[in-house]
């Protein structure tokens, strides 16, 4: 069976993606690497450096001397410490948080000739992500104010209320597709789906469905 590492910025994002594996892909086997100081850290700097990429790149080495066939990312944040550690391990697939996710909604708005509607609770996601996606869609954003604060408090209500106005605003200025950009935010899905009439991505079930891909090609 294929040994998947899962490497997280948050403590709120390892259960997301642990379900998803749990229901999609349960003959997985699941490794959790957690230094939520990253974000913190990122939050507190504001910005990405040498030292931040060198933390990413020891964290992915030790997954590899694990014996871990793919190396999965959870927080959307770090996309230039994840492009080196891709470079380095290129043998093996290393997915970004979002990079499935990016893929399928592009896909899913080009088809329907409308926007992007992103949706984060982490406001350097929204200053990172929408470059990850491909020249010509349109990308709007909404931050969902107090969210991430509500689920670390432990109120996952709020959390999830607050995610829900952020997508139905953006359906208001037009998306045809709602992206929730963090894996802790994949809570908030059967919420944010009954409150509006657009497919409601999030970012553990695509980069599940990529894994089982490429690890059985």
């Amino acid at each position: 069976m294929p040994r998947i590492a899962l490497i997280h910025a948050l403590a709120h994002s390892p259960p997301p993606i642990n379900a998803a594996l749990a229901e999609a892909w349960p003959d997985a086997v699941r490794m959790n690497l957690l230094d939520d100081s990253l974000s913190a850290d990122l939050a507190r700097h504001g910005r990405l450096d040498g030292a931040m990429t060198a933390r990413f790149v020891a964290l992915a080495d030790y997954a590899v001397g694990t014996g871990a066939d793919a190396i999965l990312f959870t927080c959307s944040a770090f996309g230039p410490c994840i492009d080196v550690v891709k470079r380095r391990h290129a043998r093996r697939p290393v997915l970004k948080p979002n990079e499935a996710m990016v893929d399928e909604a592009a896909a899913l708005a080009g088809a329907a000739g409308g926007a992007i509607g992103l949706v984060a609770s982490f406001q350097p996601t929204l200053d990172s992500m929408p470059a990850e996606f491909p020249p010509g869609v349109r990308v709007l954003t909404a931050l969902a104010e107090g969210a991430m604060a509500a689920l670390d408090r432990g109120d996952a209500a709020a959390h999830d209320a607050a995610v829900q106005g952020a997508a139905e605003s953006l359906v208001q200025a037009g998306c045809a597709v709602i992206a929730l950009a963090q894996f802790s935010m994949a809570r908030a899905r059967p919420v944010v789906q009954a409150a509006v009439d657009r497919p409601v991505l999030t970012t553990p079930d695509s980069a599940v469905r990529r894994l089982r891909t490429l690890l059985n090609a």
